[in-house]
């Protein structure tokens, strides 16, 4: 693999910081966590239809979102497993179903998956999509042997800034501030992005995981307006811990105001409880961003579970 970011044997940030060692990790998991609810049970939605709209985005849950265009319907980091680690056994439970049940998905073209971790790139989900839809998955480098794995046949891997040459309309992988593992011995052997897509008539960023960093404003100098930014707003506590691989809601407003989007929504809250913020938390975290730096809420704000916005 041939990328600037990349020398050999691991994947760097783009600041060319690393996440914390796994030596910290035990130091971590005995931080004092914030109770979640063991369930929450929301009706699930049927996603509606386009009806001539430029897209429809819903939130499914977690990293989920169902993105139906008129060049195709896109899943971002398909997650519909009841927990989120190795063998779909081990790792947190998730605490909300997804939002729109998998036999109510429309046909979906596309899988957009951001990195490998176990709540973004769940193998079993991605067995199901190949059998009933047989999409083509766009990741980043490194990616494409997992993928398969769980039986997708099409796999086209982008370094940061390539456009995707296999998806039915534009798709550009962006950078991000994380890492990616699947065992303690892989650490950072495959590269992890967010996505910008143009259907026509919108223009669409998920941003993945990431910590906060300068190439949200590259992003927007380099491929232009945005009308909506996902951007993750949780699992950000213990902030010593977490600060360089997930961003909290202030860093994700500053995001949002870097990107001069038109309108963000948050995502990677309130499925799995991935760390010690309470479930609620990032919600009111948000809020209080916004007012601070006068964002109304229209502008960015999250979605109910199985909600929906349209662009048009």
């Amino acid at each position: 693999m041939k990328s600037d970011h990349f020398d050999g044997r691991r994947f760097v940030n783009p600041t060319g910081t690393a996440g914390q060692p796994f030596t910290a990790v035990p130091r971590m998991l005995l931080e004092a966590r914030t109770p979640w609810p063991p369930q929450i049970d929301e009706p699930p939605q049927r996603p509606p239809a386009l009806d001539g709209a430029a897209a429809v985005v819903t939130f499914i849950g977690h990293a989920t979102f169902l993105i139906q265009t008129a060049a195709g319907n896109i899943l971002t980091d398909p997650m519909y497993s009841e927990r989120a680690g190795p063998l779909n056994v081990f790792g947190p439970r998730r605490v909300r179903q997804p939002a729109v049940r998998f036999d109510d998905l429309p046909p979906i073209s596309t899988v957009l998956l951001s990195h490998n971790h176990y709540d973004h790139c769940d193998r079993h989900t991605l067995g199901m999509l190949a059998k009933r839809f047989d999409p083509i998955v766009v990741t980043p480098l490194g990616n494409a042997a997992l993928v398969r794995s769980a039986g997708i046949r099409r796999v086209e891997e982008l370094d940061w800034w390539q456009d995707s040459k296999s998806s039915a309309l534009p798709i550009t992988l962006t950078p991000a501030q994380h890492f990616s593992a699947r065992t303690p011995l892989d650490r950072n052997r495959a590269l992890w992005g967010g996505f910008m897509l143009a259907p026509p008539g919108a223009r669409i960023l998920f941003a993945g995981d990431s910590a906060y960093g300068p190439f949200f404003r590259d992003i927007r100098q380099r491929l232009g307006p945005i009308d909506l930014a996902l951007l993750p707003i949780g699992a950000y506590e213990p902030r010593w811990f977490m600060r360089v691989v997930h961003m909290n809601p202030a860093e994700a407003v500053q995001a949002h105001l870097d990107l001069e989007a038109s309108e963000s929504v948050g995502m990677h809250f309130g499925t799995f409880q991935l760390t010690t913020e309470g479930i609620d938390e990032p919600l009111h975290a948000l809020e209080n961003a916004c007012r601070t730096n006068n964002i109304p809420p229209s502008r960015f704000r999250t979605l109910r579970f199985g909600e929906s916005v349209r662009l048009t």
